[in-house]
């Protein structure tokens, strides 16, 4: 059974672009556009691109084994909508391909310990109170 929601599962499938962050050498934060893909098998978000093992977030993902990713946007028939995934993370020298096939192979695997997830939800669309109920939940 998925950590995540059958809505959640398929936002995250109908997006490609998140906000990785992770914490830098010095304890300062870092967050970056990056490429995506929700990885059905493993229940998990796979993160790579070009040149991947040579970033920062590569780095600062690794030496701290701990990252968040946003997925998130503002479509134009309602308020704004988001899944927030903070999870252990794993290298891995194969996967890179089934993001991108332009893609190196190497790839950070998030595995979620908590998910946050707003105006996703089919019942999160169209609230009667007029606000959007935020579900947060320890996975983990």
């Amino acid at each position: 059974m998925s950590k995540f929601t059958t809505e959640e599962i398929g936002y995250l499938q109908s997006l490609r672009i998140g906000r990785v962050a992770t914490v830098g050498a010095s304890g300062a934060p870092h967050v970056v556009p990056t490429v995506y893909r929700y990885n059905p098998e493993h229940d998990s978000i796979d993160i790579g691109g070009h040149n991947f093992t040579h970033s920062k977030k590569y780095r600062d993902a690794l030496r701290h084994g701990q990252v968040a990713i946003v997925i998130d946007d503002s479509p134009p028939s309602g308020g704004p909508r988001f899944v927030e995934v903070r999870g252990t993370v794993e290298a891995l020298s194969t996967g890179g391909q089934e993001i991108s096939p332009n893609f190196p192979p190497e790839i950070i695997r998030i595995t979620p310990t908590y998910i946050v997830s707003l105006g996703v939800d089919e019942v999160d669309v169209q609230p009667a109170n007029g606000k959007i109920p935020f579900h947060g939940r320890r996975v983990g």
